[in-house]
């Protein structure tokens, strides 16, 4: 069966794909980039500008494909500190309009239920997703740790299974690395280490305690799944008081993100793929049909935007574009 139109409106304006973790770090799949082919991502790339270059360094909190996300969606663009939580509370209509006020805008962060791997000489968090679990697992989890969080003013509140809101004075100015900085990583290196964030150490703690004997970790461990034994906090912030929802026409497409941060090379090649057969040529059909498009590549580091325009529009930017019009995928992917 054909894909549907991926970046048709009815109003003609164009759609931006955006691809985080085009790029990675990670040994096994930075390896298996230099023998990457995809052809249609490159005729695409060809066929583009480059837009924006947006670059820093890959220990930063808020990865360059959060930034473009926050960007499109008009959102402040502090590191550690992009209120998408309080964006997710607002889309939920869970603001409480008595606390939301001009002088101390209401502030909300993710809470992600998570494992915590125990080694010899670091602690690394897994994939939540590998989790994977249930409305009733989630809600469970979350009644059992609401009081804890509660007696420290932190409101805890459902948003979807595997991943909770909180709101609290506390997070107006609580710097977080993103979920997609610290998984696969240890956790000690990306731990906020600020006065503020040691009620959030505290609780971290006694959740650990807390989840050792909880009755969903007992019947998961029954069926051999991984237990939650740690929660992560990120997406910290307030909405500015201004902002206003914007009609965004962002399409993110994470399927490489799983392999990337699992280090699977072969899922990661693959994903590549279907990302160049499916999307990428929808992509490319629509150029060739005279219609606007805006592609996004992110990897660690830097996040590279190709979008068709007037002649003449990034002049500044033609060297940087000749280059890259000449390489191969693989070379255009080590920039990140």
């Amino acid at each position: 069966m054909s894909q549907p139109p991926l970046c048709r409106r009815a109003d003609n304006r164009p759609m931006h794909l955006l691809i985080p973790m085009a790029a990675t770090s990670a040994p096994a799949c930075r390896q298996a980039s230099a023998g990457l082919r995809l052809p249609r991502l490159e005729q695409l790339l060809t066929r583009l500008q480059v837009g924006t270059v947006d670059r820093d360094d890959a220990a930063s909190l808020s990865p360059p494909h959060e930034r473009a996300q926050a960007r499109t969606l008009g959102l402040p663009v502090v590191d550690g500190l992009i209120p998408f939580a309080a964006l997710a509370a607002r889309q939920a209509g869970l603001d409480d309009a008595e606390q939301h006020s001009a002088a101390r805008p209401q502030a909300w962060a993710f809470v992600t239920p998570c494992h915590w791997q125990m080694g010899q000489s670091q602690v690394t968090l897994d994939p939540p997703s590998q989790l994977a679990l249930t409305e009733a697992e989630s809600a469970a989890l979350l009644e059992a740790m609401r009081p804890y969080f509660e007696e420290d003013g932190l409101r805890l509140l459902p948003w979807r299974a595997g991943t909770w809101l909180a709101s609290a004075p506390l997070f107006t100015e609580l710097p977080c690395a993103s979920l997609d900085r610290v998984t696969g990583q240890d956790v000690g290196d990306w731990l906020p280490r600020s006065d503020s964030a040691r009620m959030l150490r505290r609780l971290q703690n006694e959740m650990q305690m807390l989840l050792y004997t909880h009755p969903v970790n007992d019947a998961r461990e029954l069926h051999r799944q991984q237990v939650v034994n740690s929660f992560w906090v990120s997406g910290c912030g307030a909405l500015p008081t201004d902002y206003a929802a914007r009609d965004a026409d962002l399409i993110e497409d994470r399927s490489l993100c799983e392999a990337a941060l699992a280090d699977d090379a072969v899922a990661w090649v693959a994903a590549w793929h279907r990302l160049d057969a499916g999307p990428i040529t929808q992509l490319l059909q629509q150029v060739e049909a005279g219609q606007a498009v805006q592609i996004s590549l992110a990897g660690e580091s830097a996040c590279a935007t190709w979008c068709t325009a007037p002649p003449g529009a990034w002049a500044s930017l033609h060297k940087l574009v000749g280059r890259w019009r000449k390489a191969r995928a693989h070379n255009i992917l080590e920039s990140l």
